[in-house]
């Protein structure tokens, strides 16, 4: 009898928190849960973590190729600026070819492309894709054509008339021509990329 009073007296309490307790266990699966949200944006949250992420590492590699180039056009333009100015002996630094004249115009691209990296300018980063065209992807072109019966001259004969601190010119000036098509090309590769990314942000940010 003292166990069938037991039971009486405990049944109710029993019953009346296991409903709780299942309610409670059920929402502790649900996890955590953002405040000031109900949990349907998580896919928009998530694409634009996305976006973000991928525009931090495109503007990264962005970067680091305008540093390479800038590396390149201040050695150019120091063998431009010591022939004019005259400064050593022709025959120690040799006159430029004319293509590196406007070449020294490339930097206006790269100058773009720093402005607009900070606050994702997408009209500078226009600016910088499609000058980079003229005055850097041009002149390497054209630099590799005034430059080829030099070059076939030396490979067939071996002799070579300009010198760069007695190294053949058009061995330099070929080899820089290789670096920067390849840093120009990547350049404008990875700024579509981002431009393309903006764009996205941009749309998305219309649609809410």
């Amino acid at each position: 009898m003292l166990t069938a009073f037991l039971f009486r007296t405990l049944e109710p309490s029993v019953c009346t928190t296991f409903p709780y307790e299942h309610k409670r266990a059920m929402a502790s699966r649900a996890g955590p849960r953002a405040t000031g949200t109900d949990g349907s944006d998580f896919e928009h949250r998530e694409r634009v973590a996305s976006h973000y992420q991928m525009s931090v590492a495109l503007k990264s590699e962005i970067r680091k190729l305008n540093m390479a180039h800038l590396l390149v056009w201040v050695l150019m333009a120091a063998q431009v600026t010591v022939s004019q100015l005259g400064l050593v002996s022709h025959k120690t630094v040799a006159s430029p070819y004319q293509w590196e004249y406007p070449y020294l115009l490339s930097v206006i691209p790269t100058i773009f492309s720093f402005m607009a990296l900070p606050r994702n300018n997408i009209s500078y980063l226009v600016i910088s894709m499609i000058s980079a065209g003229l005055f850097s992807v041009a002149p390497l072109i054209y630099g590799s054509m005034e430059m080829f019966p030099v070059a076939q001259q030396l490979y067939r004969h071996g002799k070579a008339y300009r010198f760069i601190f007695g190294f053949s010119a058009v061995t330099i000036m070929y080899l820089a021509i290789v670096i920067s098509v390849q840093v120009h090309g990547w350049q404008i590769y990875y700024s579509k990329k981002l431009l393309d990314q903006w764009f996205t942000s941009t749309q998305e940010k219309k649609k809410k």
